[in-house]
């Protein structure tokens, strides 16, 4: 009885034995599969998961100090370039360009009455040395007398001073006019008070979305207090590779974009720069190395990957912050 069970379970053993070689093969030849893969992968590309989306965003604020009257925006909203956006109350600045105005046309009025007391000083001069002139002539023949001459020569003598005073307010040192100087002097100032109005009106600089708005009616602003941002439309991926990375990277180099709100989706890209230096070395507080304690660290060097296929923004809403995986074919 027991060489029977013994023969059968020889028997079963044999029977397996093929298949348990057939699977053996199987699993070797994944694994072997599996390697090749992963090798090529590492010498064809590199990748990185320290890597986001990234886009230049623009802060708003007011270029002049001032109650807001109006608000046009809400949070989120799409605005295009050129849109009012807000308003200041123009009260104030309407008054001091009014003030400007009257200041640029009461100095033009000046000017012109300096030309004209410069001519009439100039005929004045004129006559006084014609009646001069004959005065002597007359007083050598003897038929003036010398207190005529006297008076001819003091009417000359105020007639000069008259010329030279109208004319020193006319010339300055560089042969320019005096009352030009001053008139161009009020009307840069009448100027700056029209644009001072005009920036009472807050416009978009550029398109994109509304973000961080910060702004109501009734607020009082300063000059240079952030309002809101306005984040563009064009967006990029910066990924920092490390250092040993780049020996193979360059721009140009095709890339397969990866972003974890979307994935199942794999955008397109290229490489299209390369930072010319580490992330440590552009902070604020770059590291000392030639310090007794140093600790060699693999530096990360952020490399801009743009898209190179055209994303529909109903479809997929792509913005500054998302987390990438950048997959760089490097051969």
């Amino acid at each position: 009885m027991e060489e029977q069970n013994v023969t059968s379970e020889e028997k079963v053993e044999k029977e397996h034995k093929p298949f348990k070689r057939y699977i053996a093969m199987a699993v070797g030849v994944v694994v072997a599969a599996a390697g090749a893969y992963f090798i090529h992968d590492a010498l064809m590309y590199q990748t990185t998961d320290d890597a986001y989306v990234e886009t230049t965003t623009v802060q708003v604020a007011p270029r002049v100090s001032g109650q807001i009257t109006e608000v046009y925006i809400t949070d989120n909203q799409k605005v295009k370039e050129g849109d009012l956006v807000a308003k200041i109350d123009p009260a104030d600045y309407e008054i001091k360009l009014a003030q400007a105005e009257a200041k640029y046309e009461r100095t033009l009025l000046n000017q012109k009455n300096a030309q004209a007391n410069f001519k009439a000083s100039q005929t004045n001069i004129e006559v006084a040395k014609k009646d001069l002139e004959r005065y002597k002539n007359l007083y050598a023949q003897g038929a003036v007398s010398k207190q005529t001459l006297d008076a001819a020569q003091a009417k000359y003598d105020s007639a000069q001073a008259n010329l030279t005073q109208s004319e020193e307010a006319l010339l300055s040192d560089g042969g320019n006019k005096v009352a030009d100087a001053d008139l161009k002097e009020i009307k840069a100032l009448r100027d700056q008070a029209k644009l001072n109005l005009s920036y009472t009106n807050i416009y978009a600089p550029q398109t994109g979305t509304v973000s961080s708005r910060r702004v109501e009616k009734g607020m009082y602003v300063n000059v240079g207090s952030p309002l809101f941002v306005i984040v563009p439309e064009d967006v990029w991926v910066v990924a920092n590779f490390k250092e040993n990375q780049l020996r193979h990277m360059k721009p140009g180099q095709e890339v397969d974009i990866k972003i974890d709100t979307y994935p199942n989706k794999v955008f397109k890209g290229k490489v299209d720069s390369i930072q010319r230096a580490s992330g440590a070395k552009s902070s604020l507080f770059p590291p000392e190395n030639a310090v007794g304690s140093f600790v060699k660290i693999v530096q990360r060097i952020p490399v801009k990957i743009v898209f190179t296929e055209q994303i529909d923004p109903n479809e997929f809403n792509i913005v500054p912050g998302m987390s990438v995986v950048p997959k760089v074919r490097i051969k």
